[in-house]
């Protein structure tokens, strides 16, 4: 994959914010490689990639030793020298090393044996980390990261292999019926989850959809068909129109607001492959 003439700028721009955290590869000068949304190193390098840039390139593979050198044994990455683990962290390192083509690594493969072993009663991933307080909410998963999970766990051999990831499909589509804002850091479904938002980087109803598509468990479930008849009821003319991007990403063209994405389309063709179906303008 390449990138085309029309997203060169998007990628120029992106490269030109390399050192703006402080630190190379979009890392803060004290190594921090989550820091500076959308800029930071985990979403500069998925973002990249999605714009089309060769996963050999030698500024993706550097970021990718980056980011694997934050990995530990027991399979967790460590994105700040200070401070907590959360499996977040570990889940959206896993999510970017993926779609940087390092699934088979044996790294990740003991980061996902990790993620399964730690995975909550409720199918999902939380982190104990009460910003908002504890209450009855808290006791369940954070559907973001879960959702995130599913997207990494989808370039493995556990897709639609695995009795516990078609548990974390369930759980979010639980999540669709009761729409209330669950886990330690609130993860609800309401108006700003219904827009249409560009590039995956947040739980939002087209990346819900997106990667449940994946998933045997939800492709025929009433709740994910419900989810998708709402995402193309935003489509204008059959294509994908970012609804609320980044007001960082404001300028760029992949994900222009109010403007048809070629690559938010592209992601929306993936969808129907996955449920059989074809795509027409």
């Amino acid at each position: 994959m390449t990138v085309s003439k029309q997203y060169q700028s998007d990628v120029e721009a992106i490269l030109a914010k390399r050192h703006e955290n402080g630190g190379d590869y979009w890392a803060t000068s004290d190594r921090r490689l989550s820091k500076g949304s959308p800029f930071s190193t985990l979403n500069c390098a998925f973002m990249l990639s999605e714009l089309g840039m060769d996963c050999s390139e030698p500024v993706l593979m550097e970021t990718a030793d980056l980011i694997l050198s934050t990995w530990r044994e027991d399979g967790r990455f460590k994105l700040s020298p200070q401070g907590a683990i959360y499996p977040c962290h570990t889940i959206n390192s896993a999510r970017t090393l993926c779609h940087l083509g390092y699934a088979s690594d044996s790294r990740l493969k003991r980061t996902f044996d990790h993620l399964l072993e730690i995975q909550h009663s409720d199918g999902g991933w939380r982190c104990n980390k009460f910003s908002f307080g504890r209450g009855p909410e808290t006791e369940f998963s954070n559907p973001g990261p879960t959702l995130t999970a599913l997207d990494a766990f989808r370039f493995t051999h556990f897709l639609n292999n695995n009795k516990f990831l078609d548990r974390a499909a369930e759980f979010l589509l639980e999540h669709w019926e009761s729409r209330i804002p669950l886990g330690p850091c609130h993860y609800g479904i309401g108006t700003l989850f219904m827009q249409v938002v560009f590039p995956l980087v947040n739980y939002n109803l087209f990346f819900y959809v997106y990667v449940l598509s994946f998933y045997d468990k939800a492709r025929k479930d009433r709740r994910f068909l419900e989810a998708l008849d709402v995402l193309e009821s935003r489509l204008v003319n059959g294509r994908i129109v970012s609804e609320r991007p980044n007001q960082k990403l404001a300028g760029f063209a992949f994900c222009k607001k109010g403007e048809p994405s070629d690559l938010g389309t592209e992601r929306y063709q993936e969808i129907l492959k996955n449920l059989g179906r074809n795509y027409e303008r």
